[in-house]
C-alpha cells in the first residue's frame, strides 16, 4: 500500500504552526478547500469564521497588536482579498504583522479567464510589504516560512502568499521556522547627536510612536523628557498606546489642524522617537498640512524598525536621566459623572469610571469619542487601540481579534453606528466565539463627522440633497434588533443613569454584549 503523501496544503498549515502562526481568521471559497480540510486536521491551528473578509483582516490587526506575533488570514481569490483590502490598509499603518493566504485558480485553469479569475498580486500590492505566488505544490511549505519571517519583519509587515489550487492539492513538503530579523540599533552617534539638540534648545519636545508606546518605553521617555523639563507628546491615533493610574500620560496632538498648529507652533526642537513628523489628517483650504513651525528642527533619534528599548535605556544612561518623572504620570483619579442627557462629555465621564483593570479599549468612536482621552487619564490601567488607517470599519473586527489574543481581559469597543454598518458581521463572530466584549453603539444617526467635514472644506450652508447623504435616519438603524439578530443580547439607552447600570452589568458579566447608545 502506497504512503500517504503531504498535500501542499497541509505543509502549508504545519509550516504556520512550527512558526508560531496558530490562528487563522477564515472565509474561504472552493479554491481554498483543501486548507480547509486541512485546519481541521490540524487542531493545533484555532480557525474563526468570519462573515466578511473585512471582518478577518480587521481580526487579524487587532490580534496582532495584542499578541506582537502574526496571525493568518484565508480569503477567497481576488475579490475576496478586495473584501479585506480596508483593513489591510488599517493594520499597513498600524505597522500590524499579517500572513494572508488567498486561494487562487489552479495554475492551467487561470489562462481560462474564469469568471472569479483576476491580478491577485496586483490587488495585493499597494496592501502588502511582500507578496508571492506559489509556483509549485513542493514550495509551499517554504513559502509560507519566508510569508512568516516577512510578516514578523520588525515591527510588523503584512505577507500576503497565494496559492493556486494545484498548488494545495499536489505533494507538499513543510519548511522548519526561518530565523527572524531583528531590530536595528540606535548607534552612539545618534544618542550623542540626540542628548546635544535636548541641551541646545530653548523649547524641545519628545514625540514618540511605536514600540515607544509600550509601558516601559514611556517611562524611558518620561525620564528624558523630565531631565530637559520638556513634554512629551504622541500622535493622535496609534496603534496601541499603554494608559491609566500610574501609567505616563504623553499629550495627544489634536485632530483639529488649528488646535494641533496652535499646541505645536512654539518647539523649536523635536526629538522624533518611533513617530514622524505631525502632519494633518486631511488638506483644507487655506490650511496647511504641515503641523509644526517651518523653523522647527527635527532629530530622527530612532525609526520604527529601530530596538528604540535599548536605545531609550542608553540615551537615559547617557543624559543621567531623572528618576522620577512625576509630573508625567498618570494619577488615579476618575473624573465626576455628568447627569442627565447623553453627550460626548456625559459617556466619556461614565467610561472613566467604569473601565475594568487591564481593560482593552478599540476606539472607532470618531467625533463622539474625540475628547475621552482626559476623561480616562486616571482610569485603572489599560490599553487603547486606534485607527490609525482612517479607513472606517475597523472596532468590531479589531475588538474582535484583540479578545482571542487576550481572552482574560475585557474589550470594550468604541463605534460610531455608520462606522460600525461596516463590518457588523464581526458581532456574529463574537457570539460564535462567546468573546468578552462589550459594544458601545454611538447612535448619532448620521455620519456625524462629516457634518464638521463640510464647515472644514467650506461648505458653510450645505442643502438637503448633502445633509441626506450624511444622515441614517430614513429609516433609522436598530442596533438593538442587529445585535440579537447576529446572536447578541444588547439594550438601548436613553439617559446617563442607564447608560451607566446597563454599562456596569455588561462589564460584570462574561460574554459578549452591546448597548446602544443614542445621543
Amino acid at each position: 500500500m502506497e504512503k500517504y503523501k503531504t498535500n501542499g496544503a497541509e505543509s502549508l498549515v504545519k509550516t504556520l504552526i512550527d512558526s508560531d502562526v496558530d490562528i487563522c481568521f477564515t472565509n474561504p471559497g472552493t479554491s481554498e478547500m483543501h486548507f480547509v480540510a486541512a485546519l481541521d486536521n490540524n487542531p493545533k491551528m484555532r480557525s474563526v469564521l468570519c462573515l466578511f473578509e473585512g471582518g478577518a483582516t480587521g481580526a487579524a490587526d487587532g490580534y496582532y497588536r495584542m499578541k506582537n506575533k502574526p496571525a493568518s488570514t484565508l480569503l477567497h481569490l481576488g475579490p475576496g482579498l478586495a473584501n479585506g483590502l480596508a483593513n489591510l490598509h488599517n493594520a499597513k499603518k498600524a505597522n500590524s504583522g499579517i500572513v494572508n493566504i488567498v486561494g487562487e485558480h489552479a495554475i492551467d485553469h487561470i489562462k481560462l479567464n474564469a469568471p472569479l479569475t483576476s491580478d491577485i498580486e496586483g490587488i495585493a500590492k499597494p496592501v502588502s510589504h511582500w507578496v508571492k505566488t506559489c509556483k509549485s505544490s513542493i514550495e509551499v511549505g517554504k513559502n509560507a516560512a519566508e510569508a512568516v519571517k516577512e510578516s514578523s519583519n520588525p515591527p510588523g509587515k503584512i505577507a500576503t502568499l497565494i496559492l493556486p489550487g494545484d498548488t494545495a492539492w499536489n505533494e507538499g513538503k513543510s519548511c522548519a521556522p526561518l530565523k527572524n530579523y531583528s531590530r536595528n540599533e540606535v548607534d552612539k552617534e545618534k544618542i550623542n547627536i540626540t542628548a546635544q539638540e535636548l541641551k541646545n534648545a530653548k523649547n524641545p519636545m519628545i514625540l514618540v510612536g511605536g514600540q515607544a508606546l509600550e509601558e516601559n518605553n514611556l517611562m524611558l521617555a518620561a525620564k528624558i523628557a523630565a531631565k530637559y523639563n520638556c513634554p512629551i507628546m504622541t500622535d493622535f491615533f496609534n496603534a496601541k498606546l499603554e494608559r491609566g493610574a500610574g501609567r505616563v500620560k504623553p499629550t495627544r496632538i489634536p485632530y483639529n489642524v488649528d488646535r494641533a498648529i496652535s499646541l505645536l507652533k512654539d518647539f523649536d526642537t523635536i526629538i522624533l522617537i518611533g513617530a514622524r513628523e505631525p502632519v494633518a489628517f486631511f488638506a483644507y483650504p487655506n490650511k496647511p498640512s504641515i503641523l509644526t513651525n517651518t523653523n522647527t528642527k527635527f532629530i530622527y533619534f530612532a525609526n520604527i524598525d529601530d530596538n528604540i528599548t535599548e536605545g531609550l535605556e542608553n540615551l537615559c544612561d547617557y543624559v543621567s536621566a531623572v528618576e522620577n518623572p512625576n509630573e508625567n504620570i498618570a494619577i488615579n483619579s476618575l473624573p465626576s459623572i455628568q447627569k442627565g442627557e447623553l453627550n460626548p462629555n456625559s459617556i466619556g465621564s461614565i467610561l472613566g469610571n467604569v473601565i475594568p483593570d487591564e481593560a482593552i479599549i478599540v476606539d472607532e468612536s470618531i467625533s463622539t469619542g474625540r475628547e475621552f482621552f482626559p476623561f480616562t487619564e486616571g482610569s485603572k490601567p489599560h490599553t487603547w487601540l486606534s485607527n490609525c488607517g482612517g479607513s472606517i470599519g475597523f472596532a468590531l473586527p479589531a475588538a474582535t481579534g484583540a479578545s482571542l489574543a487576550c481572552p482574560d481581559r475585557k474589550v470594550i469597543a468604541l463605534e460610531g453606528d455608520g462606522s460600525g454598518m461596516y463590518t457588523l458581521q464581526s458581532l456574529w463572530t463574537m457570539a460564535r466565539e462567546n468573546l468578552d466584549i462589550t459594544v458601545l453603539i454611538f447612535a448619532n444617526q448620521s455620519y456625524k463627522i462629516l457634518h464638521a467635514e463640510l464647515n472644514n472644506v467650506g461648505v458653510l450652508n450645505p442643502g438637503p440633497s448633502a445633509i441626506n447623504m450624511l444622515n441614517l435616519n430614513n429609516p433609522s438603524l436598530n442596533w438593538v434588533s442587529i445585535s440579537k439578530g447576529m446572536g447578541i443580547d444588547s439594550k438601548r439607552v436613553f439617559n446617563t443613569d442607564e447608560l451607566y447600570n446597563v454599562f456596569l452589568d455588561a462589564l460584570n458579566t462574561k460574554g459578549p454584549f452591546l448597548i446602544e447608545v443614542m445621543i
